[in-house]
């Protein structure tokens, strides 16, 4: 049995509910729309190097809507919990009670995600305690732990949504004597500006090719943002 888990934490795809940064500017058909092939792609990128995978659906109510999406061929959890921290948590926790060993958790807003990433990810836990992957905003898109170093304390308390989470995980990590792997620093889609940078980035590469199509047919970004 691989004693690997990818945790794929998804949130419900419908209008008005992901990417609202992106629908100030965009509109929230076309957030909603973007959200979805952004989940397509790196599920496809996941699933071409054979990654154990859990999608982590919130709300709870969504997981039969997500399910039907994205099709049956998966295994689904619910999110649940009182926040971010309390669901990431709770993911954990269920993977590990199937017998896993090494978790990692990655967001759904990063399409581009290199697979050699979340290998690294998975690499790093078999010498290590825990793996972050930080983001340039300050957060971070991917965090994992070996089953017998877990530690709950890096979900309780956290200032989700700002530029102070990664900082604080590192800090509380450290506070508890985890070894901790420190990946790439990599960027979410959460605005505008990250999806010029994400489609620059990216011009020349076929690894998220449903966002990048999208974009293309449907010249999402304003004329002032295009390159």
């Amino acid at each position: 049995m691989d004693d690997r888990c990818l945790l794929f934490l998804v949130k419900d795809p419908e209008k008005g509910a992901v990417k609202t940064r992106l629908a100030r500017d965009l509109g929230e058909e076309v957030a909603r729309d973007l959200y979805r092939n952004f989940i397509f792609d790196m599920l496809s990128i996941f699933q071409r190097n054979h990654f154990p995978l859990s999608i982590c659906v919130y709300p709870e109510s969504a997981l039969g809507d997500v399910e039907k999406l994205l099709g049956e061929n998966h295994r689904y959890l619910p999110q649940s919990g009182k926040d971010l921290g309390g669901r990431m948590e709770y993911c954990f926790r269920q993977a590990f009670s199937h017998g896993f060993e090494r978790v990692v958790a990655a967001g759904s807003d990063i399409p581009d995600l290199p697979a050699e990433i979340i290998g690294e990810a998975f690499t790093s836990l078999e010498v290590v305690d825990c793996v972050v992957g930080p983001s340039l905003d300050g957060g971070y898109y991917l965090i994992g732990f070996h089953r017998t170093r877990f530690l709950r304390e890096a979900f309780c308390g956290m200032q989700w949504g700002t530029d102070k989470v990664f900082r604080q995980t590192i800090e509380i990590l450290k506070r508890h004597k985890r070894t901790t792997h420190l990946l790439p620093t990599w960027q979410d889609v959460d605005t505008i500006e990250d999806l010029k940078e994400f489609l620059e980035r990216n011009k020349d590469t076929s690894d998220c090719p449903r966002t990048i199509t999208y974009l293309h047919n449907n010249e999402v970004l304003p004329t002032k943002h295009r390159t």
